[in-house]
């Protein structure tokens, strides 16, 4: 019994058209829909990763998983088990799947799908000590617009991080990858370090989204481009500690943040992953631009 892919989030926005411009900046490409929300995706892929639907501020509308085959079921019967109740999907949501909340009150769908298959990139052609790949060949990248790749994880606030833990790993079969203390935690359900990542703070809030990227060029034209276009402030280029990965995070509208990572730690199923727990001041980041004061800030409960 497990879930097996985060499929999409769902944001509720104070203004649809300010979000879809800086989604579309970001380099996502919005698709008409037959609803009143905004329907994003990268441009590789078929099947939207992100909604924007109306509301009086910026909130968290649902987020969705898959349970491919069997494991929809397994799942099911998992939430029956453990007395967790079905509830009706929120106004206006995708049809399909069913629909329960977490501990903090968000909706989560279940759908009985998987995501497609992501078209792989060319391998990287790279020279280091000892280590030629591309030969009289220049090697500086193009003028590059922003192209995430796919959609990797969602990171929440939450005011209780064990109880949120124990919820998506018992209810849900997700696995704990990696934490630092009763601080942050991070959790797969699939061969990515982490597709769900929970933030303490004193209340439920929506953090960011995690966009994966082709190389650290990309990440960096990216970053140059959303600059170009006003989107500021920002943290990084930098690297994580947990879960390894290059990362660079530009603020959106409305106080949280969407990032283009990547290089992110692979973990196979069958893999005898030890979770470590982290002390606080080894846990963020081994290089880039100090922290800034605000980016665990949960807007959401100011």
């Amino acid at each position: 019994m497990a879930v097996r892919a985060l499929l999409h989030y769902a944001l509720e926005v104070p203004d649809q058209a300010v979000g879809e411009r800086f989604y579309k900046n970001f380099g996502l490409v919005s698709e008409p829909g037959r609803d009143n929300a905004v329907h994003l995706r990268p441009a590789p892929l078929a099947r939207e990763v992100a909604l924007l639907y109306g509301g009086p501020k910026k909130r968290l509308h649902h987020i969705a998983f898959g349970a491919p085959g069997d494991e929809f079921q397994a799942t099911r019967e998992s939430i029956r088990r453990a007395g967790v109740s079905e509830i009706d999907p929120p106004k206006g949501a995708p049809e399909g799947g069913f629909w329960i909340r977490d501990p903090d009150g968000h909706a989560i769908n279940i759908r009985q799908e998987t995501l497609p298959a992501l078209p792989p990139d060319p391998p990287l052609r790279l020279n280091s000590p000892g280590h030629i790949t591309r030969v009289a060949e220049r090697g500086y990248p193009d003028d590059l617009e922003p192209r995430p790749r796919r959609l990797s994880h969602v990171l929440l606030f939450t005011p209780d991080l064990d109880r949120l833990i124990n919820f998506y790993t018992r209810i849900l079969g997700l696995r704990l990858s990696d934490r630092s203390r009763s601080i942050i935690a991070f959790l797969r359900c699939s061969t990515d370090h982490h597709n769900l990542g929970l933030l303490t703070s004193s209340g439920p809030g929506f953090h960011h989204a995690a966009y994966e990227v082709g190389n650290i060029d990309e990440i960096a034209m990216g970053a140059m481009k959303m600059k170009e276009r006003g989107w500021e402030p920002a943290w990084g280029p930098g690297r994580h500690v947990i879960g390894s990965n290059f990362f660079y995070y530009i603020k959106d509208p409305w106080g949280s943040y969407a990032e283009y990572f990547h290089d992110i730690d692979y973990i196979p199923e069958d893999c005898a992953w030890e979770p470590q727990d982290y002390p606080e001041e080894d846990a963020l980041y081994r290089w880039g631009p100090p922290l800034p004061e605000d980016f665990g800030m949960n807007r959401e409960v100011e």
